[in-house]
Order: C-alpha cells, then structure tokens, then sequence
C-alpha cells in the first residue's frame, strides 16, 4: 500500500531505477486510482494553471476569434475536396453536402463554446474530458489531437511547395523540391522540402514571441484569402452557366444507359445518399475550429467573445463554401470537374481566363499559411497542457515570462513538425491522418451531456451513461446500414438484369426502413432521458440551448462521419492510441501520481499546522499554517510561498510581504489566484518562513 508520507522516493517515481522499479511494480494500482481521476473547474482554473508559472495575455477579442477560425478552416482543402464531392458523390447538390457539414461543425462547435465560457483555459478538449471521464480518456484524446495536428500540419506545409509553384505557372508538384539521388532512401521520401521547413520555421518563431502579433498577421492573411475565394465566387456566378447546375456534361451522357440516358442529370443525380456522403468529405474542409478553443486562456472576456468567435467563425466559413461550390457547378458539368484540380482547370477551359489557375495557386497558399499558422497554434497549447496535467514532462508546460506563449511546447512541437515536412513525401502524410478529430468532436459532445446531468458524489451515472452508449449504438446501426445500402447500389448499377434490379429494390427498402426504426429509436431515447433524468448543472454565463438534443444531433452526425472514414485510417488511430497507452503506463500515470502525493503531503501539513487566528498587521485574515524551517547557507534556497484565493496583502505592506517570504505578481494578482508550490517537508533547504498560504482546493 503505498502512502503519501515517508522518504523522497514517494513524491519522485524517477528519481533512480530501483525507484522506478518499485513504481512499475505499482503500475495496475496506479491506473485503477488515476485513471478515472477527474478534476474539478477550480483546479484547472487555478491549480493546474498555475502551474505554468507565468500566465498568457488576454488580449485576443471576438475579431481575432473569428479571424483564427476561419483561417484554420478555409486552407487548401476546399480546392481539392469540392470537386471529388461534385462529381463522385453528390452532383451540384455539393452545395446541400456543404450546408450539411456546416451544421454538424456548428453543432460541434457550440458544444466546444459552452465549455471554454465555463473554463476559459488553453487545454481545449483535454481539460473539457479530464472534469467528465477522468484522466486517462483525457490523455488519450489529447495525445491521439497532438499526432493528428502534427501529421496533418507537416501535410499542410508539404502541399504548401506545391500551390506556390504552380501560383508562378510551374504545375510539377516536386519541381521546388530537392530529390535525394546519391542515397538509399524508400519511396515516398526522396524529395527534400526546404520551403516547407522555412515556412514552419517562421511560423514557430511568431508564435513563440506573440499571440497578439500572430493574430494580427493570421487576420491580415484571411482578409486576403478571403478576397481570392470571393474572386473566384463572382468568376464563377459571371462566367458560368446556371444549366450546369441540372444539366450533366457530354461524359455522362455518352457514359448512361440508352434507356436511362437522364438519370445522373438534375441537381441531386445521386439522391440524399449522395448529398449525405459529400458531407462526409467536405466535412474536413471545416476542421480546424476546434483549435481556436484553445486560446480560451487569451481571450478578453469569453463568456463574450469565445460564443461570437468560434459560432461566428464557423457560419461565415459555411456560406462561404456553399457559394464557391455553386460557383464551381456553375462553371462546369458536375461530371467534367476535375477532382485533384477542379478551380484550375474549370478557369483554363474559359477563354482568356488561363491567368486566373495562377490566382488559385497564390490563393491555396495563403489559405495554407494561416490554416498552419492556427494549428500550430493549438497543437503548442494542447502539449502544454497535457504537461501541465503530468502526463507528458511538465517542461512543456513552461510559460515565458516575457513572451506570455508557451515556448518550449512551441519550439518542440515546430521542430517536429519541420523535421516530418522536410523529406516524408504528401501522399505518406495523407495516408497517417486519421480519424483523431473526428473522435474529438464526438467525445465533447458525450461529455457535455455528461456535465449537465452528473454530479460525482450526488447523482447516479448509470443513467447517463446508459442513454449515451444507446445513442451511439443505433447511431452506429444507421451508419452501418447506410454503407450496406452503399454497396448494394453499386452492385446494382453494375447489373441489368431485372432480377438483380428487382433484388436491389428489395434491398434498398429494406435498409430504408432499418434507417428510419434507427432515427426513430434514436429520437425516442433522448426524448426519454429529457423528460426522466434532470439537469443538474448549468453554466452561469453561457450555455448550448435545446439540450439534450443538440449535443445528441452532434454524437449522432460525428458517428456518422466516422464510418466514412478508411480502413487504415482506423488501423493508424489503433497503433497510435497503442503506443499512448504504453507511454502513460511507464511514465504518465507515475507522473500524475508523483504530483498526486505531493500535493497530499500538503494537506497533511495543513491539518498537521492549521491555525485561525488573524496575523496580519493589514487586518486582513486567512487560514494560515505555521512552519519553522532552518536556513541552509550552502545552496541558499528559498522557499517561493505564492498566495491562493488569500486576503493577505500582497502590495502596500512590505514587511508582511518579507516575512512570509512571498513571491507575489504585485502589479497583476488583484483578485486573481496563484498555487503554492507542492513542499515535502523532509526536504525543505529554505529560510525562516513564518506562515504559508493554503489554498481553499486544500482546505
């Protein structure tokens, strides 16, 4: 049994291999204790904090929200993924497909809003789980967001080579790389990016110095993406054909059936299906607000500017997709609209208008630029979370002191993210992105539910839980029973016979019926757990209205998508969270426990010293500990007491300031609240301190 008091070896678990030994040995009851740990809004908003030493600027306002969103959001995506939707899946009702995703992204996004307004830190989904389901499905969250913003910004760098080549006419993808000829190296990493380590470079080291001055540089980058993509909108609605929106091309009417010679004309030639599966991939032009929850702990008054900011964000990107896949449609017949480069090629099939493929290029690239600007953003906040929870080494959670960013977290991750883009070639980057984000949004949907209707201690979670594990059950049947309908459809279309005809219509009603009795039950359920179980917490500033239905329409729509993820994109997520797992198991959860322990053996100095009476000459009073310390002249350590949710002057009074030996932010405390460091009194080089704070977490 282990215990919080005793040598040094019981608050370090690394501090020598027979030490660690013992805490390996440990390592089952060290899950089964942390794993389902859950904190609390106070810790994270002071405590954990805290722990970052210096704390960010709050300077970011609702302007700088939306402009982060929709520079995370609208990158070089949209220029691809529109044509694939368009002409494989959904016809011009690619317009329907993108409305479609922009909703599910809202209702995302809203859940994400209610809480970064309730705890405005930069912990985004990680800290939003480690307060419902504990620490170790935060931690596995976190790391499987930290793999996907680092795979997926070293991809975006990558392509970056690529726009701004052909932005000056050079359309060879590798043409701006350098091949590697002299050495042994596997396909897939022969070409030697330097441009994309560069840009990475430079956008490290802005974001190392100021989120401010980033902000500005992202807004000034969006406005002018922003006019490349209107540019193209009204090309596309002066130059195009509305008959294109109805009408297929000449391909497919030579492709069709002499007796079905219409049926892939008219706005939606693939049926809802097709307007459902379009969603599926334009959803990921969307992704990237979520990393604007992470500058929660730099923006002015959220409860605010956090709703206006990502909400706000994600309707203007919404229209502005729907009205540049029209423009697209409008241009070309679904059916001719090249799917790797459909903007480039509908304006060279334009007279006169070749110089406008080059405006694309120039377009995608600054598209990138802020996109990768607004994930490296959050991938560093994300890190220095993570480090501030103890799961990975608490040197990423390091703030400056002087820039208010967390550096170390910023350089580490910039590096990698140089060092991946530097010679793994797109295709290689693609094929690792995974379904990482996707499973975000879908637990962040869970665990707003979740908040609202447990209280630990109070409540029963059996309810809740069950009605979640429902709901993603049947979610999960319609996903699955749509892709069988997938499948027979495509069987059915390869076949004229009319007994195949007729055995596909049976199929299809068939599934149609499983899917409305899956809707049904799905609605059925959550009108249940809304009448029966109560809500019992609510934020005070801002919260998500209709739940708990908007949170299950989000659960819903995020296990749809995910089942049109790839087979290998799972196998990735399953060797990745793998390899999280082992790494918590042999560090992160001895870690956790280490920090645990000493912030035990702090508590038992509180009830081992606690005294009431009021000792300060300002006449203002808190819960003290006394505690006499000898002075060590050889290292000459102090004891560094910050002040936690304390009445004791920290300014005006010198003396009192002197003598508890404090280490107080006299010019910005105010009101604000700072935690001591953790003390194992066996250990305590330091001068005389008369009294040490206790914050009220630990009273």
């Amino acid at each position: 049994m282990e215990t919080a008091k005793g040598t040094s070896d019981s608050f370090d678990s690394f501090s020598s291999l027979g030490t660690y030994w013992r805490a390996l040995l440990h390592t089952p009851h060290r899950v089964w204790q942390r794993g389902c740990a859950v904190s609390t809004v106070t810790d994270q908003m002071t405590e954990v904090k805290a722990r970052s030493g210096a704390e960010m600027d709050r300077k970011l306002q609702w302007w700088d929200v939306i402009a982060l969103g929709v520079g995370g959001m609208v990158g070089a995506g949209i220029f691809v993924s529109t044509g694939t939707a368009a002409r494989d899946h959904a016809g011009p009702a690619v317009v329907i497909s993108y409305l479609v995703a922009g909703i599910s992204a809202l209702l995302s996004a809203v859940c994400y809003t209610e809480f970064a307004v309730e705890m405005p830190v930069a912990g985004g989904a990680f800290s939003y789980l480690q307060i419902t389901f504990g620490e170790f499905p935060a931690y596995i969250t976190g790391a499987n967001l930290v793999m996907e913003y680092l795979l997926s910004n070293a991809a975006v760098a990558r392509s970056l080579t690529s726009y701004a080549a052909s932005a000056f006419g050079v359309l060879e993808a590798n043409a701006w790389r350098v091949e590697i000829k002299n050495f042994v190296a596997p396909p897939g990493f022969t070409h030697l990016d330097f441009l994309a380590v560069a840009v990475v470079v430079v956008l490290t080291v802005c974001l190392c110095f100021s989120t401010k001055k980033s902000s500005t540089f992202n807004l000034v980058m969006t406005v002018l993406h922003i006019a490349f993509v209107l540019f193209i909108i009204v090309a596309g609605f002066v130059k195009g054909d509305p008959k294109n929106l109805t009408t297929a091309g000449a391909a497919a009417a030579a492709a069709a059936p002499v007796d079905d010679a219409t049926s892939r004309s008219g706005f939606a030639p693939f049926g809802i299906r097709g307007v459902f599966s379009g969603a599926a991939i334009v959803y990921f032009s969307y992704i990237g607000y979520d990393a604007v929850s992470t500058t929660a702990e730099e923006v002015k008054n959220p409860a605010k500017n956090m709703p206006l900011g990502v909400s706000g964000s994600v309707i203007i990107v919404t229209i502005l997709y729907c009205l540049i896949a029209l423009a697209l449609c409008m241009l070309q017949p679904y059916d001719m609209i090249d799917s790797g480069a459909p903007f480039s090629t509908a304006f060279r099939q334009i007279a006169g208008w070749e110089w406008a493929s080059n405006c694309i290029g120039a377009g995608a690239s600054l598209g990138i630029l802020t996109s990768l600007l607004v994930a490296m953003l959050g991938q560093a906040r994300y890190l220095c979370v993570l480090g501030r929870a103890h799961v990975v080494p608490y040197w990423f959670a390091t703030v400056n002191s002087f820039t208010n960013t967390p550096v170390n977290a910023t350089i580490f991750l910039g590096i990698c993210t140089a060092l991946i883009c530097f010679f793994t070639d797109l295709q290689v980057l693609l094929s690792l992105i995974s379904i990482g984000t996707l499973f975000v949004f879908y637990m962040v949907a869970n665990a707003l539910i979740y908040r609202r209707h447990v209280v630990v201690g109070k409540t029963s979670p059996l309810p809740t839980l069950a009605y979640l594990t429902a709901l993603t059950t049947l979610a999960a049947c319609f996903v699955i029973v749509w892709q069988s309908m997938d499948s027979t459809s495509t069987v059915a279309t390869t076949t004229t016979t009319s007994v195949n005809n007729n055995s596909y219509s049976s199929c299809s009603g068939s599934a149609a019926l499983l899917l409305v009795c899956c809707a049904s039950l799905s609605i059925f359920i959550t009108g249940v757990f809304w009448w029966k179980v109560p809500s019992v917490h609510k934020g005070k500033e801002w919260t998500v209205p209709c739940m708990p239905w908007i949170a299950a329409a989000s659960i819903y729509l995020n296990v749809f998508l995910l089942g049109s993820v790839d087979t290998d994109s799972y196998i990735r997520f399953a060797i990745w969270t793998a390899l999280a797992v082992v790494f918590y198991f042999v560090y992160g959860v001895h870690s956790t426990h280490d920090a645990e322990m000493r912030a035990l053996n702090l508590e038992d100095l509180e009830e081992d010293h606690q005294v009431t009476t009021c000792k300060s000459t300002a006449g203002y009073c808190s819960s003290l500990i006394s505690l006499v310390v000898e002075f060590n002249s050889a290292t000459e350590d102090h004891v560094t007491v910050n002040m936690m949710d304390s009445k004791l002057p920290t300014s005006g009074n010198s003396s009192t300031a002197q003598s508890l030996d404090i280490n107080p932010p006299a010019a910005t405390c105010g009101t604000s609240c700072f935690e001591p460091q953790l003390i194992n009194p066996n250990n305590i080089p330091a001068v005389t301190a008369e009294y040490i704070a206790i914050p009220a977490s630990r009273r």
